[in-house]
């Protein structure tokens, strides 16, 4: 059975225009991934278990997209020419626009695994990129693409949660403790800020502490599907893994449950509010 791109998982209750998708949890490794690193060394680079986290939104009217290839296989959330010339044995046949953290070896497709740990040990064809764009990031973005468009035109509107997880500590400086969650918003461009602090509001109240666009403010998702002026609001949500897990081990600790149980929670108050602000004439049909 060949690996699907991704699953789209429907609403379990009435629907709401929630959706949620997680485009790095996949951790489903393809037999032509060709990785020369240590395996254990690249599985920390997923955003391991958000996809379950995040599942309790279904039971809130919310639609759930989860990528199941790795991001270091190709990156969904990176834009299709966001590409390290540098990873390749040959010329792109396009102009190719990497981004800064593109040329440190984090792009659309990963050249380093960590700081000198090189994710090949030779660069790959072009077709070997192509062929993944073509299989894995494109049918992504289609799904998410379409379940947005969907919900707006059942609703007038749509709001994505783009969700991820960071590291506990900064890279730059390991004695800065990151709050309990960012949320990025793109300095305000990809979502209303009304929607932002809605959800920065239920968290707070939740207990949680919370961070807007420092240092993550949303990449290639909440660019390209944040539209507000034509109601479409996406808005990148990062949480802590040291909430939930073993940083090292990538295995589940004592807080998972706990997290996983206030997250339905937050994604139900979440799309009540949501839906209670759709204009009455869409919520009734």
């Amino acid at each position: 059975m060949s690996l699907q791109p991704y699953i789209l998982s429907e609403p379990l209750a009435a629907k709401t225009p929630l959706v949620v998708d997680s485009p790095h949890s996949g951790r489903i490794y393809p037999a032509d991934f060709g990785y020369s690193c240590p395996l254990a060394l690249l599985r920390q680079t997923e955003d391991s278990y958000v996809d379950e986290l995040i599942m309790g939104a279904v039971n809130a009217g919310g639609t759930v997209i989860t990528a199941e290839f790795p991001r270091s296989y190709i990156d969904a959330n990176r834009a299709e020419d966001d590409i390290d010339p540098a990873v390749l044995s040959e010329p792109w046949p396009t102009t190719l626009k990497p981004s800064a953290r593109t040329l440190l070896g984090l792009g659309l497709v990963r050249r380093l695994c960590r700081s000198n740990v090189p994710v090949y040990a030779a660069p790959l064809s072009v077709a070997e990129v192509q062929e993944r764009i073509e299989k894995f990031y494109r049918p992504y973005h289609a799904a998410l693409a379409n379940t947005l468009s969907q919900a707006v035109s059942e609703f007038g509107e749509c709001y994505l949660i783009n969700a991820h997880s960071m590291p506990s500590q900064s890279h730059e400086n390991r004695l800065v403790r990151r709050p309990d969650f960012i949320l990025g918003d793109r300095d305000g461009t990809s979502c209303d800020p009304s929607f932002t602090r809605r959800v920065q509001n239920i968290l707070l109240d939740m207990g949680y502490s919370v961070a807007l666009n420092d240092p993550y403010k949303g990449v290639e998702i909440a660019r390209r599907y944040g539209q507000p002026q034509s109601g479409q609001h996406a808005l990148q949500l990062e949480i802590n893994r040291r909430l939930y897990m073993n940083e090292q081990t990538l295995e589940k600790t004592e807080g998972f449950a706990r997290l996983q149980k206030n997250l339905t929670e937050f994604f139900q108050i979440l799309a009540a509010e949501i839906i209670s602000a759709v204009p009455d004439r869409l919520a009734a049909e």
